[in-house]
């Protein structure tokens, strides 16, 4: 049975008992889940209905979900099961079926539709806890003895094992799994589930959520009951095509055929070699599966997991004799087989290969380095006769060289050596703390858990009319003081809950003993809280009450939220369609739109984006929102954006012929609306994203009055009429070139020459080389033209003079801004070459006795300053 079949199989049988089938959701999980990185379960899309927070579509669901679990990486490739990213199927269940029923269905999908022998299933139920002051999880032994599975086959497990919860509080219960012993060929008749051995294997669990976790430790019974199960798709796989791991699945051998056709090298020939081809094939597909889902590599949150497995594929590369094109051949594989299933792969092919070849390009310098100065490590321990590596020569590595630390300890463990975890963990926490204190806080999760506390101990849930109306009669339904403010819910509310990027409204809350000002408003799922500031007397519960939005600051950030559709079409159009929403903010102020992008944008990319937007605004072309089923949106070409969670029935904004996104936003009714669009700056955001900040309306037009204001002045200090100041300011400008031609000709030249040598990294302009140079003072001097020719740039460069080495490091405070601090880069050569410098954030010097290692300097600079912009 194919993984194809599989799928459908499962999916059909739930679904013809009544559990409505839902697509997978994105890797990426919604925003109002911070609590992971990535989408690791099949319930996680489904937290809101388990919690209570919003009702299911329907009380049965069935999936296939889309997972990914950084906790295996360095397993992965070691075993025949563990994977890092997988498909979850489930089955779930909200206040309808339990115990029996979970039970009923996973024995006869197993056995009559999976065809899987019940004399050879195993499972494993909750044994009890003390501290939970619960016994063995009787109910469920019994649901399995009357199902046919005998005592012998029943394994009772504790805490750690077969009971689940989503945090130290909060729904939970004791769970089931399914085992199915594999044979005396995968290990002996002692074997057991729970022994982490191969050939008890681990199929799908059951989780019977029954309780809440209170702090301290005490359980009450939940209200209403649920399932929530996960059957492994890729374990099926392998029990069915009866293979020995989900390695040689047939929808996994296509990629370790292409390793072993990249390579020539043959799976099973030896352990290593397995290894490496289990890790191309694994990585290879949770690398594709990311990107298509709008992830970029990065040295932040997820990023950072997507770069850390496309790195750890290079390195499994390199051992197996592929120096080039891995990372792209592996997506494209991964395109092929799995792109009938998901076909967001296919769509997002173009954007999918970008990405991994400009990641490969980087990587494979950073890797050479950093394995030439790893090599010095481990000779200088096996001199030493040490079998221990110091953590500050791994966190070097790591935070300067850009050099993974689970692959430094990879490659120590292969020459027999190790590192100290603990100190290197207290080296990262020490940067954490750094990075944090300067880190703005969101808003406390104390005060989150009582605004849902809130919204839960009503009957009723708020109905946003804000797309209708701006002012509307309603009555405070219930009411809770919050910090010195009052929480709020309306039965019908006028006010833009916070969400998509977009602030929430702000206004006026009236009754007739009362008056309160709304502050901000909160979003619960579908429902919504106020949260007022009393002006005037005291407002009460069952008032009539009159809702009114703040017209002018909502107009105002209607044309910011219409301009940033604009935008992202316009970015999408004169860059390409790996052009993706990253983040953005949408308020009355001002937008700013984060996008993905490896490359600063040049003036007149900026200026063409920026006449296209203002092109569409002029034509005013009509905007209109329609509410329409998610297929039926996504089949018109709608944008869905990461990050944000789609229902069943989706809002789709259209501006004509121009965009069409999936958005609960509020716009204009026309593009003529939004007057005039302006960007303001244009800059890095993190790896691989960029960031717009633009004004619309009243907000654009102070900014050119401004620089009228400013055009004005110029005009004044060149004594010209304003329509010749550029004809000025250019006659000033051959002049100073007249003067430098004349006092130091052959320095501009070789300034000139360096500065056409500088390559583009991650938007900024990079030149690190050695020069001819007569002394310090000249090489600073060099690196100041150098500098200023490029603009966004860090200038590294070094020459030698009697027997010395002179270094310096030119830093532009917008890349200084991004991390990149020349007294850093300058200490990193330095250490190269023996000597020693300091200096400024934009500016520092060193020197060195050892002229032969120069280059070696240069190339440390260089990657200092790569691993600072990544």
């Amino acid at each position: 049975m194919t993984a194809a079949e599989i799928r459908e199989r499962f999916l059909a049988f739930f679904e013809s008992r009544d559990h409505r089938r839902m697509p997978s959701a994105s890797l990426v999980p919604p925003t109002y889940d911070p609590s992971v990185l990535l989408t690791t379960a099949g319930m996680q899309p489904f937290k809101p209905y388990f919690r209570g927070e919003e009702p299911p579509p329907h009380p049965r669901l069935t999936s296939c979900q889309k997972c990914f679990r950084t906790v295996d990486i360095e397993v992965v490739g070691t075993t025949a099961r563990h994977l890092t990213f997988f498909e979850m199927l489930g089955n779930f269940s909200f206040g309808d079926y339990f115990k029996q029923g979970a039970v009923d269905y996973a024995v006869e999908l197993s056995t009559r539709d999976f065809g899987l022998d019940q004399d050879r299933i195993w499972v494993t139920v909750f044994g009890g806890d003390d501290a939970l002051d619960l016994g063995p999880d009787e109910e469920a032994i019994e649901c399995w003895r009357s199902v046919g599975i005998p005592d012998e086959r029943i394994v009772q497990l504790g805490r750690e094992d077969n009971f689940w919860q989503a945090g130290p509080t909060g729904p939970c219960g004791p769970c089931s799994e399914l085992y199915y012993d594999r044979g005396p060929d995968f290990g002996p008749d002692s074997d057991r589930p729970g022994d982490d051995t191969e050939r008890q294997l681990e199929y799908w669990n059951l989780v019977f959520m029954q309780y809440e976790l209170h702090d301290g430790g005490s359980l009450t019974p939940l209200p209403r009951q649920n399932i929530d199960t996960g059957l492994g798709l890729d374990r099926m796989a392998a029990i069915l095509q009866d293979v020995p791991s989900a390695f040689e699945t047939e929808h996994f051998r296509p990629l370790v055929e292409l390793g072993e056709e990249l390579s020539g090298r043959r799976y099973g020939e030896d352990a290593a070699t397995t290894r490496a081809l289990r890790i191309l094939a694994d990585h290879g597909r949770g690398m594709t599966f990311l990107l298509g889902d709008g992830v970029v590599p990065s040295n932040e949150d997820r990023g950072y997991v997507l770069r850390r497995i496309m790195r750890r594929a290079i390195q499994q590369g390199r051992t197996l004799g592929v120096e080039e094109d891995l990372l792209p051949a592996l997506c494209r594989r991964t395109i092929d087989v799995m792109g009938e299933a998901y076909p967001e792969l296919r769509s997002q092919s173009e954007t999918i290969l970008k990405w991994a070849s400009a990641e490969e390009e980087g990587f494979r310098r950073t890797l050479a380095q950093g394995e030439r100065l790893l090599a010095e490590l481990i000779e200088r321990a096996k001199a030493e006769e040490t079998s221990w590596v110091d953590a500050e020569d791994a966190f070097k590595l790591h935070d300067t060289y850009g050099f993974p630390y689970e692959l430094t300890k990879e490659l120590l463990a292969q020459e027999g050596l190790a590192v100290d975890d603990q100190g290197f963990e207290e080296l990262m926490e020490r940067a954490r703390e750094l990075a944090r204190s300067g880190s703005a806080r969101g808003p406390g999760r104390q005060d989150h858990e009582q605004v849902l506390a809130f919204a839960r101990s009503t009957d009723f849930e708020s109905r946003f009319v804000g797309y209708e109306a701006t002012e509307w009669d309603t009555v405070i339904g219930a009411l809770e003081p919050l910090d010195g403010q009052l929480l709020a819910k309306l039965p019908e509310s006028p006010f833009y809950a916070e969400g998509g990027g977009q602030v929430s409204d702000t206004g006026l809350v009236k009754t007739p003993s009362g008056l309160g000002r709304v502050d901000r408003v909160y979003r619960i799922g579908e429902d919504q809280a106020v949260a007022l500031e009393p002006l005037e007397g005291e407002l009460g519960v069952g008032e009539e009450a009159a809702a009114t939005v703040d017209r002018d600051r909502r107009l105002r950030t209607m044309c910011n939220h219409t301009a940033t559709h604009l935008l992202h079409a316009a970015l999408r159009q004169a860059l390409g369609t790996h052009v993706r929403q990253a983040g953005s903010y949408v308020g009355p102020d001002k937008l700013r739109f984060d996008f993905t992008h490896g490359q600063r944008l040049t003036p007149d990319e900026a200026a063409a984006i920026e006449e296209q937007v203002n092109s569409w605004i002029v034509e005013n072309r009509p905007v209109h929102a329609v509410h329409t089923t998610r297929e039926a949106a996504e089949a018109m070409g709608a944008m869905a954006l990461f990050g944000e969670k789609y229902g069943e029935w989706v809002r789709m904004v259209e501006v004509a012929e121009v965009s069409r996104e999936l958005c609960g936003g509020t716009h204009v009714g026309s593009t003529a609306e939004v007057g005039l669009f302006e960007i303001v700056s244009e800059g890095s955001s993190a790896a691989n994203v960029r960031r717009i900040e633009a004004v619309t309306g009243a907000a654009g037009i102070e900014s050119s009055r401004q620089r009228a204001e400013e055009l004005r002045e110029l005009a004044e200090l060149l004594r010209v009429p304003e329509h010749e100041v550029v004809t000025a300011v250019r006659k000033l400008r051959e002049r100073l070139a007249e003067l430098e031609r004349g006092s130091s000709s052959s320095a501009r030249e070789q300034a000139a020459k360096v500065a056409e040598r500088a390559t583009e990294l991650a938007g900024a302009r990079v030149v690190a080389e050695v020069v001819e140079a007569g002394d310090a003072r000249a090489l600073l001097e060099l690196s100041d033209r150098v500098r200023q020719a490029l603009g966004e740039s860090a200038v590294v460069l070094g020459t030698e003079s009697e027997g010395r080495v002179h270094l310096v490091a030119n830093v532009a405070p917008e890349v200084v801004e991004r991390g990149v601090k020349a007294v850093d880069v300058i200490q990193v050569a330095a250490e190269q070459v023996g000597g020693g410098g300091g200096g400024r954030d934009t500016m520092a010097q060193a020197g060195g006795r050892h002229p032969e290692k120069l280059p070696d300097a240069i190339a440390a600079a260089r990657l200092a300053i790569e691993r600072a912009l990544a």
